[in-house]
């Protein structure tokens, strides 16, 4: 009997001390600052200027090999 009491007092201290570090959580992921939004929406934008970037230097480079391509007489 006094087994089954400890285990039950254990299973709810353990529930108990949980929820205030899940409610916790919870917060600081629905409070994320404008900050932080900011920036991510910086480097997202950043991110796709520079594929673009790429991506044109990548046609000019297969336009400029086309023009140079030389065949046998």
């Amino acid at each position: 009997m006094k087994k089954l009491a400890a285990v039950i007092l254990l299973g709810i201290l353990s529930v108990g001390w949980s929820m205030p570090a899940l409610a916790g959580a919870r917060s600081d992921a629905r409070s994320q600052s404008r900050a932080s939004r900011k920036a991510e929406k910086q480097q997202r934008k950043a991110q796709k200027k520079y594929a673009k970037a790429q991506r044109k230097a990548q046609r000019k480079m297969i336009k400029k090999d086309r023009k140079n391509t030389r065949y046998p007489k």
